[in-house]
């Protein structure tokens, strides 16, 4: 039986391989690292179809080491020691030749699990290669993530998924036979959602229900007809991951607890990982509610807390209380919008200088050039408050907060206007 599409082009040489291009270009860090001979530990974090199995069998090959493999769906301690007891004999402690280890879907690995890697990367007994579309820096062990680089894979974009198309045209040992043209490529994209191997299953799915001989005439209409039922289901790791999320978040947003757990449902029942969803909440209370009620924060963080440790199924629950507690609340995204501001005044201004009055010093020698000159420490003054100057010179008076229009955030206003007078525009 033939192998699939994906698999047959599948590239075993960074010269072949497509996109990622800040990794693996003629000054990216992987093609440098394969140069040198020196692997470091390494998390792949990326969506689906970005060529991160392929980058770890790639590195491998180039870099001539032992190579083994494990998935974090099916593999235990017992198999992850096992492993790593193989490639402990495999290679040798300061050599060049350290076994590489690869883990797709780490991020699914437990503690336990995760913990029991920790020795042999301290050692060097092997190099780790993690694979993840999740967050690391959420899912990986603080003691794991220290010990490795995190790279992070970005989605195939039209120029990439089109140069595959052709590769596969002209290359694959099967469809380079076949009589096929790609009249139009944008259904075929669209639906990839920039996974290049879902664009080749669909593509693959798509020429298989054809008969050997026939002459095959891509059109975005053709695609759209014979992948419809299967665009239908919720697809966890496509396309619709990204649509109902979206619809979700903005179901919220927009105030509609109805349809916050409709989508809500859609995604439970499409086996989304509640977690996931937990972490978007935790967002969007500071985002989009902010200042507005703080509690919301409190919730949706709470909210994570407690499906982390709950689970599946009774996690629903908890999920629907906070999205329509959400979804009720008043908003705001006066916060999201200050640091919007001052981070583009940032890139725009560069590397100010402190003031003199609000600079630590905890040197005889700073404070005799005048650190801390003048400062006025608030809570000796009426109201615990002393109108001075906090921001640098080149853009003092500058209003970068400015509170929304709600009860506690007109409150907010009110409070700054008492203090600031004028100043700010409050």
């Amino acid at each position: 039986m033939n192998a699939p599409l994906a698999e047959r082009l599948r590239p075993k040489y960074l010269k072949d391989y497509l996109s990622q291009s800040h990794l693996i270009g003629d000054q990216g860090v992987l093609t440098q690292h394969i140069k040198q001979g020196v692997i470091p530990s390494m998390i792949f974090w990326g969506p689906p179809g970005t060529g991160k199995t392929t980058l770890a069998n790639i590195i491998a090959n180039e870099s001539n080491r032992p190579f083994y493999k494990l998935s974090a769906i099916n593999s235990g301690v017992k198999d992850i020691r096992e492993v790593i007891d193989k490639a402990k004999h495999s290679g040798g402690l300061f050599t060049a030749k350290n076994p590489l280890l690869f883990i797709d879907e780490i991020h699914r690995f437990s503690k336990s699990q995760q913990d029991s890697l920790l020795e042999a990367v301290e050692k060097g007994w092997v190099t780790l290669i993690g694979a993840t579309t999740e967050n690391p820096s959420f899912e990986v062990i603080p003691a794991l993530l220290s010990r490795a680089q995190v790279y992070v894979l970005n989605s195939f974009d039209k120029k990439d998924l089109e140069a595959l198309l052709q590769r596969a045209l002209t290359e694959d040992e099967i469809l380079s036979t076949r009589h096929i043209e790609l009249k139009e490529t944008e259904a075929l994209l669209r639906l990839s959602g920039g996974d290049a191997r879902k664009l080749l299953n669909i593509f693959e799915l798509i020429i298989s229900s054809y008969d050997e001989n026939d002459k095959i005439v891509i059109t975005n209409e053709g695609v759209l007809q014979k992948v419809q039922s299967n665009t239908v289901r919720y697809d966890k790791t496509g396309e619709q991951h990204y649509d109902i999320i979206s619809a979700f978040i903005k179901s919220i947003r927009g105030s509609d607890p109805n349809a916050a757990v409709y989508w809500l449902a859609r995604m439970i029942e499409g086996g989304e990982d509640v977690k996931f969803i937990a972490r978007r909440l935790l967002i969007l209370a500071s985002e989009d509610i902010g200042n507005a009620n703080p509690t919301a924060l409190v919730m949706a963080n709470t909210t994570f807390q407690a499906v982390s440790v709950i689970g599946h199924p009774e996690s629903r629950i908890i999920l629907s209380q906070c999205a329509t507690y959400l979804a009720t609340s008043a908003k705001s995204n006066a916060a999201y919008e200050a640091i919007g501001k001052a981070q583009q005044l940032v890139r725009e201004t560069g590397d100010l200088s402190v003031p003199l009055s609000v600079r630590n010093a905890p040197t005889k020698l700073m404070k005799e050039l005048g650190y801390g000159d003048n400062y006025q420490y608030a809570h000796s003054y009426e109201n615990n408050f002393a109108p001075q100057e906090f921001l640098p010179d080149a853009i003092k008076n500058t209003t970068l907060y400015n509170p929304g229009n709600n009860a506690r955030e007109q409150s907010q206003r009110e409070f700054l206007r008492q203090r600031w007078k004028s100043k700010y525009g409050y």
